[in-house]
């Protein structure tokens, strides 16, 4: 069949769609040179027409044509809405195995949908008439035999980084002129969202745009019209002669707008001509959180975690269970329903046999509206959210499954389901109030793109429903120094912040892990990493019955050490029933190793690092062997010690170094050389020497005694002080001219000796190396005015 044949066969034909759809398809394929359905696969198991499951109650397949793997295809009758055919579509895709195309036509029009999970959608439309066009033939023949041809190019997350990279000047730019930050940051996120909002169609006509577009003129009338905006979008009002509907949610609880300056208002244009509707919230809170805290400016251009690592604590804490709980659920169901007598066209139902079938079916949608009910009732805490990542992954998991669920109950026969699990469903906790409101916008918009990804209408009265159960407070510590609750869950997920126990004083303060250390004292080792008052707390949480199951990441430190008590108290009450050992991830903008651990009750195998374990030990080993049981060795005790301390830039370069040696003239008399030290770290030990010098004041010199050796107690009092004096440790402020750890015990075992032997503490191999008791041993070096580096 040529181009012209098919344009004037289909455009003269006025047939229904039932009865022209599969005919219309058949000559497509002919005009493509593709074989039809029943030609390539006449067992229909790739390739047929009416896919779907022959339900019980005698509905039709789920799309009109299938291609595994290529598309799924649903016709309408001429000048039918093809949007109600792509929302069709939407809601069965998860059923058809998400093809990555989804096609709907009328026989005149033809619409093909991207359908690719982490790209921007795109759309491809043409008539009937443009299939002279060579190239709009090769959409559809792509369709059939490459799909990836029309893979969109540009991802989510590059249009999410493009998205929140355009608001970095404008904050910038309105703290600069006296707004406070929290006041930035609400205001900014009410941009985003009606951005987002706009571009669902949740704000009708491109109101925004065409406001952003008479301001570019009269940059004076944002403020006044913005505040128009928000009033109605508080509580449903009209701006012109248009209808907004209700929003609020506590974004948009008043009528607060910043005004813009005309540099301001080109920007925000720029943002809102990028199409919101596909921004990924999984990083979408990350990258705001970082452009509008000033504190974390600095990770501008880091990476951030990506979903899959998350998936790694969402998998087994919540989706596999609940998975569990539904194909128990379902057998069920089926069994009752095939089971039942059967009503066929030669044979109706009445009497006893009636009733058995009604029996049936009613114990069948009980069994089903039960396990909603389950999901609905399911609560997700997140007691270290941040900007939101874990929140609203687990929301997703929790509405897919409920999806997956009314699908298959429909497919057996049961009444068709509405989606009804909602952002209600996840809980938070979060100290920095940037990151709980972003992580309330992320919730919002993932659960808006679900609905509209799946061919579902958004919620609405209010669009935004509160989401006051994402708390901004302190999650392991109140104000009183007690221990803070938390609110009761079904499960834990999270990834709370990362601070080894060595470094919580100089950050948190004194007061603080004073307070911290008195209220967990017993359950929480001195010195242990600020994440195991995290695990601790939701151990204890298991243990009164309030939580089933809990996935948390922890910096792999947790493995040793003072923090390895807290998962052998987590082997000995919970249990750990999956872990990963030594996992790449990214935090505030480092790409480090993590341990990630899930316990509490689970039906199942253990895993460990993705493996079937028979155990795991508290140093999240496999071996029968638990070498974290290992006890010291007494005779250790006084042959093996940690390397020094520093709190400030103490080095010198190697030319200062022989400089301030050869300098003279100390009041004692003394040579420099009494407190100059060759530095030696982990990575002096495993690449090369690097000529770098530290002063050292031994613990017993006072002030005045340390100002004798004038040239390095200069050099300290320029460069270490000015530091030391910002400390938040009180030792630090009085004693600034001296390390934060000396090591007396080391310094007075190397006395008698020339040389020792060394080994870096984090090393991917043990490695020994004799270094001269000339070399002091840290595990830190300080780049000049910017702080640590090197950390070892």
């Amino acid at each position: 069949m040529t181009p012209r044949e098919f344009i004037e066969k289909w455009r003269a034909a006025e047939l229904k769609e039932r009865s022209a759809a599969q005919s219309h398809f058949n000559d497509l394929c002919a005009l493509l040179g593709e074989k039809d359905p029943i030609s390539a696969d006449p067992k229909g198991e790739w390739f047929t027409f009416e896919k779907g499951v022959t339900k019980t109650s005698g509905g039709e397949g789920w799309a009109d044509v299938w291609r595994k793997g290529c598309f799924a295809w649903e016709y309408k009758g001429k000048r039918k809405d093809l949007d109600k055919a792509f929302a069709q579509l939407q809601q069965y895709a998860v059923a058809l195995d998400n093809p990555p195309l989804l096609i709907v036509s009328d026989m005149d029009r033809f619409r093909v949908h991207t359908n690719w999970t982490n790209t921007v959608q795109q759309v491809h439309e043409f008539a009937v008439e443009d299939l002279e066009d060579g190239a709009t033939r090769a959409i559809l023949k792509a369709a059939f035999t490459d799909p990836d041809q029309l893979k969109p190019a540009k991802t989510r997350q590059m249009l999410t980084e493009e998205a929140a990279s355009t608001f970095a000047n404008l904050a910038l730019r309105l703290r600069a002129r006296g707004h406070d930050v929290g006041t930035v940051a609400h205001f900014v996120n009410r941009l985003v969202f009606c951005m987002f909002a706009e571009d669902v169609t949740l704000l009708p006509n491109h109101m925004f745009c065409r406001m952003l577009e008479h301001c570019q003129h009269a940059p004076e009338d944002f403020q006044p019209h913005a505040q128009t905006l928000f009033t109605a979008m508080e509580d449903s009002g009209i701006v012109g002669f248009e209808r907004v509907e209700w929003f609020n949610g506590g974004l948009f609880d008043t009528d607060e707008a910043l005004p813009l300056e005309k540099a301001d208002v080109k920007e925000v244009w720029a943002a809102a001509k990028l199409d919101w509707s596909d921004i990924d919230p999984s990083i979408l809170g990350t990258l705001f959180e970082r452009e509008l805290d000033p504190d974390k400016r600095s990770q501008l251009g880091a990476h951030y975690t990506d979903r899959d690592k998350i998936m790694l604590i969402v998998n087994p804490v919540i989706v596999e269970p609940l998975t569990a709980e539904w194909e128990t659920t379902r057998d069920e169901i089926a069994r009752l329903i095939e089971g039942a007598p059967k009503e066929t066209p030669e044979k109706l139902l009445r009497g006893r046999e009636l009733a058995a079938r009604t029996t049936a079916l009613k114990r069948a949608a009980g069994l089903h509206e039960g396990f909603i009910r389950r999901l609905k009732a399911f609560r997700v805490l997140d007691p270290a959210c941040g900007s939101g990542n874990f929140l609203y992954l687990s929301l997703l998991a929790l509405k897919d499954l409920e999806h997956r669920a009314n699908l298959e109950a429909e497919a057996l026969g049961l009444p068709r389901g509405f989606p009804s699990v909602g952002p209600e469903c996840v809980k938070g906790i979060e100290l920095n109030p940037y990151a709980a409101e972003l992580a309330r916008v992320s919730v919002w918009i993932g659960e808006i793109q679900w609905m509209r990804r799946n061919g579902f209408e958004a919620a609405r009265n209010p669009i935004l429903r509160p989401l006051g159960t994402i708390e901004c407070r302190d999650a392991v510590l109140n104000e009183d120094g007690t221990r803070a609750e938390w609110p009761e869950a079904d499960v834990v997920v999270g990834n709370p912040p990362f601070l080894g126990g060595k470094r919580l004083l100089s950050v948190v303060g004194d007061e603080y892990m004073t307070k911290l250390r008195g209220c967990y004292a017993g359950a929480v080792e001195p010195f242990a990493d600020l994440i195991c008052y995290w695990f601790k707390h939701a151990r204890q949480d298991i243990e009164f019955g309030r939580f089933g199951a809990v996935g948390l990441v922890a910096t792999n430190s947790i493995r040793g050490g003072a923090s390895r008590e807290t998962l052998r108290r987590i082997l000995t009450s919970a249990g750990i029933f999956e872990a990963w050992s030594d996992e790449p991830w990214v935090s505030e903008g480092a790409a480090v190793l993590v341990s990630i651990v899930c316990f509490g009750s689970r039906i199942g195998s253990q895993r460990l690092n993705g493996d079937v374990a028979t155990q795991i030990n508290a140093d999240l080993t496999g071996s029968q062997f638990d070498l974290s049981m290992a006890a010291t060795l007494p005779a250790n005790l006084s042959v093996c010690f940690e390397g020094g301390q520093k709190h400030g830039p103490f080095e010198l370069t190697g030319r200062e170094a022989r400089e301030v040696l050869q300098s003279v003239g100390n009041p004692h008399g003394r040579s420099n050389s009494d407190v100059l030290r060759t530095l030696l770290n982990a990575t002096d030990i495993v690449r090369a020497r690097s000529d770098t010098w530290v002063i050292l004041f031994p613990d017993e010199l006072s002030e005045v005694e340390a100002a004798l050796y004038e040239r390095p107690f200069l050099i300290v009092s320029e460069r270490v002080k000015p530091v030391s004096l910002k400390s938040k440790l009180q030792s630090h402020r009085d004693h600034w001219w001296r390390h934060h750890r000396t090591r007396p015990a080391l310094r007075a075992a190397l006395a008698c000796l020339r040389r020792y032997i060394v080994t870096p503490v984090v090393a991917k191999h043990r490695v020994f190396a004799w270094v001269a008791t000339t070399e002091w041993p840290s595990n830190q070096r300080w780049f000049r005015d910017f702080g640590p580096w090197d950390r070892v």
